[in-house]
């Protein structure tokens, strides 16, 4: 399998994203569900703290792909929804952090959104891997 990124330009490189990402020779393609900041009982985690929350989103995420036989390094794609966008990019070191410890730079979407499934939540992070 190979992934080729695409960035026609260079401004996206310190937000930790690509334009696009071409793959081919892919053998599976997982799709995950939204992950939130919830326990594993399904219940809220970290009100109101939009670090916490993306950290607990993604500490979700990279389980759901490890029970996939994946990791954070096989996500080409990363959909964020928040409630608060200057909330988010306030915080959005600890996910670039992430990904650069996983050695990816997968395409993005941001979007603000009025809420999410539980009013707690401030951020849920939707992801593409391929293997």
């Amino acid at each position: 399998m190979e992934h080729k990124t695409i960035n026609p330009w260079d401004w996206q490189n310190p937000l930790g994203f690509s334009q696009a990402i071409e793959v081919t020779g892919a053998q599976r393609v997982l799709y995950c569900a939204g992950q939130a900041s919830m326990s594993a009982d399904g219940r809220p985690l970290h009100a109101g703290d939009m670090r916490a929350q993306i950290g607990q989103a993604l500490d979700n995420l990279e389980e759901v792909l490890r029970s996939a036989g994946l990791s954070l390094s096989d996500v080409v794609r990363l959909n964020y929804y928040t409630t608060d966008i200057e909330s988010f990019f306030a915080a959005y070191e600890v996910a670039l952090g992430r990904l650069k410890d996983a050695g990816i730079q997968p395409s993005s979407t941001l979007l603000g959104v009025s809420r999410l499934a539980f009013p707690e939540l401030l951020i849920e992070i939707e992801a593409t891997a391929v293997q």
